[in-house]
């Protein structure tokens, strides 16, 4: 509230009424704040003529707002341990500022999977493909494009039951594994996936473990990346509006049937999709 307050009295200062209403309308959709492991916080940078530059150690974080109010958005990775972070602010030549907050801590739940043993127990060759794979899609998401020009408010890629799979801790046949770092939708093969949210995709391939798999630069460093498709529509390249077809839901890759699995990166680490969702 303090944020549109400031906003509001900036636009009345600057064009009266019909200033107002435009900067109503230009206050961004935001996540819903989560400061937990998986989760996102939301930082008040305060006014400002400019858009401020945060950075979170060397990387860049996505920063929304205008004049009245900025805020950084901070993804947090499912391994990051509670306790106080500090991100650096700069704005304009002005040195940069330190900026802290406390990471809460957040408990996940265990799944137990059976799959294919040779999803679990690697051969030399699948293991060094899954690492070749593991270093390509990290440069994709280190990727850090213009924000995103609306606001973050995302749509579901696919109509079906959501599963609250996020940050739970996987066991595959009985061997430990890292937590999950995305959401699960049950949804039968061949249904059609949409783009959650507008932006351009970015990379689109075959991987050992996610299968048919495209990604979606939402810009800023927030991406999307939609996996175990049977059919991919698009080309790295290509501009997609929000709602607008990638492929089809299959059972490529490591799966125990037809769904999708669909992550959010935001600064470089997979958080929660559904802080991007409507509220239930």
């Amino acid at each position: 509230m303090r944020r549109r307050a400031a906003a509001w009295a900036l636009a009345w200062a600057l064009g009266g009424a019909a200033a107002v209403a435009a900067a109503q309308d230009a206050l961004p959709v935001l996540p819903q704040a989560r400061p937990a492991p998986g989760g996102v916080a939301l930082i008040d940078l305060g006014p400002g003529a400019d858009r401020p530059q945060a950075r979170l150690g060397d990387v860049p974080l996505l920063v929304l707002g205008s004049p009245g109010g900025w805020t950084a958005l901070v993804g947090i990775a499912l391994d990051r341990a509670p306790g106080p972070v500090q991100l650096s602010v700069q704005r304009g030549a002005a040195p940069a500022a330190m900026l802290g907050f406390e990471i809460q801590p957040w408990r996940y739940g265990e799944q137990r999977l059976k799959v294919a043993p040779k999803h679990v127990d690697l051969s030399p060759d699948d293991l060094a493909r899954h690492q070749r794979e593991r270093a390509h899609q990290a440069e994709v998401i280190a990727g850090f494009s213009d924000p995103p020009r609306a606001g973050l408010r995302m749509q579901p890629p696919v109509p079906g039951v959501r599963s609250g799979s996020f940050g739970l801790r996987r066991v595959f046949n009985g061997q430990p594994r890292s937590p999950h770092s995305g959401m699960d939708i049950a949804a039968a093969a061949g249904t059609p996936v949409v783009a959650p949210l507008a932006g351009r995709v970015a990379d689109t391939g075959d991987y050992f473990f996610n299968g048919q798999t495209v990604w979606i630069d939402h810009g800023g460093g927030l991406l999307s990346m939609l996996c175990h498709l049977s059919r991919v529509d698009v080309r790295p390249g290509d501009w997609l509006a929000a709602g607008e077809a990638v492929g089809a839901v299959g059972a490529t890759g490591r799966v125990t049937g037809p769904h999708l699995h669909w992550s959010v990166s935001l600064n470089r680490v997979m958080v929660d999709p559904a802080l991007f969702l409507a509220p239930e």
